[in-house]
């Protein structure tokens, strides 16, 4: 159990991870937490972060940095995502351990998993066949991170857990049309389309694929919970362990937002991965459950991008 008055940093609180998580903790009463912003400390470079972790020596830390964005980012920007990702993972992660952070918690992404995995996905499945190849850089980042933390366990004992989280939503999202995941892109796109008393608005692919969204805050919830009962060396997945298709989704939202208008698809587009359920059994197992249905999730992140803007 991590000590309520123990120096805990959180890598990226300016992201929606990362601010659900302090949320949480200072919900819990966890008062002692260290942040710094990209322009204080670069985690891309290896010196200034070897720096602070000596300077502040944090006792636990929840790693939520990183580069992120949606379908067409990953697409036309691959270098950009497994460089920037295998450096901030990699020189925080060693930092950690170098320092001898008491527990290191490490957040990935579902997308780590098979095109094809078996459905819903199981832990065990990872590396066994090949990735989404339109995601393909960052889920190789991604894994690499999870393998680092396994090899750090095994090899010098440490105590590094991973979380694997389904496609988040929620409070501080990134709601840019081109570098936003689908479900904050198509909050900004049916608003402004409702905005502008537009008939009819065009969606990628055909609707077809399914997927799990997790509200940030719960996995929040999760994080925190996982790093005061859970030891394990295998990663963790986060998710509701239920699915919608695209097209479902896009109703929803356009239902939320107010818009009227025909939805349209344009199936020249990728899709992406055809499904991706998680597995939650093992989080369940351990006695977690998500809170958050989708349908007011939506509500309040739509709120959320109302009050707090666009990009």
């Amino acid at each position: 159990m991590m000590e309520k008055d123990a120096k805990i940093y959180v890598a990226g609180h300016r992201g929606m991870a990362g601010a659900a998580i302090v949320r949480e903790l200072r919900r819990q009463g966890y008062d002692n937490i260290v942040t710094r912003t990209h322009s204080e400390l670069d985690l891309t470079r290896q010196e200034p972060v070897e720096a602070f972790f000596c300077a502040e020596k944090p006792e636990y830390v929840f790693h939520a940095a990183g580069k992120v964005g949606g379908i067409m980012a990953n697409y036309e920007s691959p270098a950009d995502f497994m460089y920037e990702n295998m450096m901030i993972e990699m020189n925080v992660l060693h930092a950690a351990w170098k320092n001898n952070v008491k527990k290191m918690e490490f957040l990935g992404s579902s997308c780590i998993y098979p095109r094809l995995a078996p459905q819903p996905m199981p832990e065990s499945c990872l590396l066994t066949s090949e990735l989404e190849k339109t995601n393909e850089a960052y889920a190789l980042a991604k894994i690499s991170g999870l393998k680092y933390c396994e090899y750090l366990n095994r090899q010098y004992a440490a105590n590094f857990i991973s979380v694997m989280p389904a496609n988040l939503y929620g409070i501080n999202d990134n709601y840019h049309l081109k570098n936003s995941h689908v479900l904050p892109a198509l909050i900004r796109r049916f608003h402004e389309a409702k905005e502008t008393g537009a008939d009819s608005l065009t969606c990628w692919g055909d609707g077809s694929p399914l997927r799990e969204f997790l509200y940030a805050d719960d996995l929040a919830n999760l994080c925190v919970f996982l790093m005061n009962h859970y030891n394990g060396n295998e990663s963790v997945n986060a998710g509701t362990g239920k699915e919608i298709s695209i097209k479902e989704l896009a109703e929803l939202i356009a239902k939320v937002t107010g818009f009227q208008g025909e939805i349209l698809w344009d199936a020249a587009k990728p899709n992406g991965t055809p499904r991706k359920l998680l597995d939650i059994s093992k989080a369940t197992a351990l006695g977690w459950t998500y809170r958050m249905e989708l349908e007011e999730g939506i509500r309040l992140a739509y709120e959320d991008f109302l009050n707090n803007g666009r990009d």
